[in-house]
This record gives C-alpha cells, structure tokens and sequence, in this order.
C-alpha cells in the first residue's frame, strides 16, 4: 500500500490526514490523474473510525443499510490503492509552507520534507485524546482494564464490564457488548442520555442494567480494577459492585496543534473554506470534519463530497488548463 519517496519529488497533490476524506480524496486525485502524497499521524489509515471504534456499525454512508467502520475503511484503502499513491504512515506534519506559487512544502516530526503543487487538509477534528477518569490512581489501571477505546468485542465475552457515560459511544457500547459479555451495566451522571434517541429506547429494552444518577468514585485492585464503587449524584449513596473491565466514554478534546499555525483562517476550532473547499490561501484546500462553512455538517457523507471538491479544484490550481468536471467515472477506462 505504502509507496515510498524521498519527498524531494514536486507531486501534485499533499493530502494531510488519512480518514475517510483524505483516503477518498488520494483515489479521487489519482482518477484526476494527480500524483498524490497522503500523510497520516497514525499507524493505519482511517482515522478515528479505525482509532477509536473499527467494531462499531454505521448506517449512514450511502450504499451501505450497514458497514462496520473497519470494512468501510479497507473498502476505502482498496479503492484508493487502484491509483497507488504515496502513502507515509506515523508522521505528523509540523509545518506547512508556501515557497511559490505551485510549490508547498510540507515537514513533519520525523524529518520528512514534502513538495507539493497544492495541499489538501483533512485531518478531521485534529489531535485528539480521551477525557480521563480523574480519580487517583486510575491511569496504572489503562494497562489493563481501564479502557478509553474498544477496538476488539470478543475481549469482553463473558466478562462483567461497567461503561460509564452518556452519549452515543456508551449507548453503542453497551448494546453491542450486551449479547456477548456476562453482564452490562451503564451508568451516566445525568438521568437523562445524550445519545440517538432510536439508541435509547433500544438501551432502555435490552438487558443493559441501566444506573443513574450515578457517577464512580473508587476503584478498587491491585493490578487490576476488581470492583469499584458507585455513588448517587444526589442522595450521594454508595454501592459497591464487582467488575472485570471499565470502559470510559466521556468524549474527546480535540485540538489543531500546528495547524492553527499556519496562517490559515480558523473559526471554533475549524478551517474556514468557500465553495472550492479552498482556504483564504490560494492552493490549500480542506475537507471533511475539520472544515466549516455555513450550513456545515460533520458527517462522513458530507465529507465524501467535499473531498472531490476540493481535488478537482485544486487540479485547475495545479493546471489552470484542466476541466474543473472530470466527467462520470462510468465513461472512463480504470
């Protein structure tokens, strides 16, 4: 998959993040007839759909009644690889330059320096990281059964897990865990959850023992949490109960780090671009979740459109003369 270089090479395209839109748009640049750089900060390709939860299903991309995140990635990756981009794994980009019209150079934290003739930012929501269970001692647990990510169910058959948190991740959690572990229970500070509403009345029917107001308050082990206890937020009573694992849902901070940097126009944490998807810089263009225009919305089917976008206009950017439409894809020999 991965096609190495020394980066000294002027290509057409940089692509800077390897989620759904940034793989999506390395196949699109290469049906454009680009050559194409993709750079991911992670091990694998896919973004937060592979990072955080590869199990999860999601419903709606069209095409699919149903895809896990993990096959819609290697869906994705196996469409990209038809046009065999260079692909640069575990490299984050520190730096983003404009040396001349048609010349960017991209640098990253392993010493990599990129040419290209135009950029195209999809990074998604940026660097994140999980909030923290903020008890003392919680972090010598993450080793082994405090967990912020799920990424392999078969771990949780039989076993007793606590999930703790309201929004759509725990709910999803514990309806796919339910059916496999020894027992679920979910608990959220609130008596009410944030998550889909379709989501909670599956919750609310399922064998999930739902607690609430109810927040943790101990963990309890040595090397391992063995129980932990639980206190009502109002009446402040405490219970005991015994667990195997504790999943942690609690969302994520997100942050731009060095592309907040770049002399790019930024608005709540987001890049600002027009309806090219281009930047207030000429030649760098954005897509997917890390982008805002009016009437945004953060969906990976929205980012699938922005993706071919912001490639074809930044093909007429690299070649004034190419045609903005490439046609249908149906007409062309691939």
């Amino acid at each position: 998959m991965t096609v190495q270089s020394t980066g000294a090479e002027l290509r057409d395209l940089i692509i800077i993040g390897g989620g759904p839109a940034g793989i999506f748009a390395a196949f699109y640049g290469g049906m454009r007839q680009a050559s194409v750089t993709l750079i991911e900060s992670m091990p694998q390709l896919g973004g937060q759909l592979a990072a955080l939860y590869p199990e999860k299903y999601i419903y709606d991309v069209a095409g699919f009644p149903k895809v896990t995140a993990q096959e819609l990635v290697n869906n994705l990756v196996q469409q990209m690889n038809h046009f065999n981009p260079e692909v640069q794994l575990e490299e984050k980009v520190v730096s983003l330059e404009k040396k001349e019209e048609r010349h960017f150079i991209v640098k990253t934290d392993k010493g990599g320096e990129y040419h290209g003739k135009a950029v195209i930012i999809t990074a998604g929501v940026g660097a994140f990281e999980p909030r923290r269970l903020e008890l003392p001692g919680a972090d010598r647990f993450e080793k082994t059964n405090l967990h912020y990510f799920v990424s392999d169910l078969s771990k949780f058959a039989g076993r007793k897990v606590l999930i703790s948190g309201g929004g759509d991740s725990a709910v999803d959690w514990a309806l796919m865990l339910e059916p496999i572990a020894e027992q679920v229970t979910l608990i959220h500070r609130r008596d009410k959850f944030r998550a889909h509403e379709h989501s909670v009345e599956n919750l609310l029917a399922s064998k999930v023992n739902v607690v609430t107001p109810t927040e943790i308050t101990e963990l309890h082990g040595e090397d391992s949490i063995t129980k932990v206890t639980l206190a009502h937020v109002k009446t402040k009573e405490t219970q005991e109960i015994e667990v195997d694992d504790v999943i942690v849902n609690f969302g994520f901070v997100s942050t731009l780090g060095p592309i907040a940097e770049w002399g790019i126009e930024i608005e709540s944490n987001s890049i600002v671009v027009d309806s090219r998807q281009e930047t207030n810089i000429p030649g760098i263009f954005a897509a997917g979740d890390i982008t805002t225009y009016p009437g945004k919305l953060k969906l990976i089917a929205v980012g699938f459109g922005e993706a071919p976008t912001a490639v074809n206009n930044a093909k007429v950017y690299v070649d004034p003369d190419a045609k903005l439409s490439p046609g249908h894809s149906s007409n062309m020999k691939l």
